[in-house]
């Protein structure tokens, strides 16, 4: 009786594993990115500016956070 070992399925998936890591970083960086440029825009505003479009300038990073990643 022969044996055999089938190290292609481990093998697939672990890559499948790193893929998916690698991935869900990539994600993760540019939701970052986003949510950074989305700050760094209301928070350039002058308070003027905040007020005349009703944001607290207390409230930017909620704000930037809601937008990027929801409620």
């Amino acid at each position: 009786m022969a044996h055999v070992l089938n190290t292609n399925i481990a093998s697939s998936s672990l890559f499948a594993r790193l893929r998916g890591v690698a991935e869900n970083a990539r994600t993760s960086w540019a939701l970052y990115k986003e949510y950074k440029r989305t700050y760094d825009e209301l928070d350039a505003l002058t308070d003027r500016d905040l007020v005349d479009i009703g944001i607290r300038r207390c409230d930017i990073a909620d704000l930037a956070r809601t937008h990027v990643y929801g409620a």
